[in-house]
This record gives C-alpha cells, sequence and structure tokens, in this order.
C-alpha cells in the first residue's frame, strides 16, 4: 500500500488521468440500455403511468415466478417485436431480466430503434425476490 501512495504522489498526472477514464468508464456502463429503476420505481411507473413490463427471460424461468402484468418476450425475439413496442412511443417500457445485466443490451437495441423511455429494473428479479415483493407463477 505505501508503494502504491508513493507511486500515485510521484505520477499524479497519470494517476489522475486513469481515475477520470475509470470515472467516465462506470458512468458510461450504467447509463447503457436505458435508466435504471429500483423495484418500488418499478411499482411506480407501473400504476402511475402505465408502464409495458417485458420479461426477457426465457419462458421456464418466466413460468417459475414473474411480476405481475409482464410479458414474456425472450431477449432473441425483442427484435421482432420492436414494431409492436413503438405503437405507443411515450408509455414506458421496463425490461427485467434475472440479475439486471442483460437488460441493458435489450434497453440499447429499443432506444436504438427510437424509443425513448426505456428502463432496466435494477438488480433483476433477483433484487425483487430478494426484497420480498410478490411474483405470480404460472
Amino acid at each position: 500500500m505505501d508503494r502504491f501512495i508513493e507511486f500515485v504522489t510521484h505520477h499524479y498526472l497519470l494517476a489522475g488521468t486513469l481515475a477520470v477514464f475509470a470515472i467516465a468508464f462506470l458512468v458510461t456502463e450504467f447509463s447503457r440500455g436505458g435508466k435504471s429503476v429500483s423495484p418500488q420505481g418499478l411499482s411506480t411507473l407501473a400504476n402511475q403511468r402505465n408502464a409495458l413490463l417485458i420479461d426477457i427471460r426465457d419462458a421456464t424461468e418466466f413460468r417459475a415466478g414473474h411480476i405481475t402484468g409482464s410479458e414474456n418476450i425472450s431477449a432473441s425475439h425483442i427484435a421482432s417485436h420492436i414494431g409492436q413496442l413503438k405503437t405507443d412511443p411515450a408509455r414506458p417500457i421496463v425490461i427485467i431480466c434475472n440479475l439486471g445485466q442483460s437488460a441493458g443490451t435489450i434497453g440499447q437495441q429499443l432506444i436504438a430503434a427510437g424509443l425513448t423511455e426505456v428502463y432496466k429494473l435494477e438488480g433483476g428479479i433477483s433484487n425483487w425476490k430478494s426484497q420480498s415483493l410478490p411474483l405470480v407463477k404460472k
């Protein structure tokens, strides 16, 4: 640790540049694929703004437990549904996946297609379950 501090004090421009790039990278990654929404924020979007909830997990995982009102469109089939999603461009869309990672990629596709109100559920269904929020099972 002492050597690290010594390195940073002697090469402050290099260390500062690295810090700026690291922060820029993190900001870019977190904003990728739409804004993040907490489980409580998802409930607000669904109830107050009639958000469309799209669960991109496979059908087996969806049947095992999903959020009330969500539609199952697997990630591999999302491109064929973009036209349907664009019928109401002002309606918020929340992408739901298992851990919150895949939702960013799908969100990017939707944003590239011209949709602007795209959100992703923070932590996905795993975060939803960890907060003991209800799931529908089919």
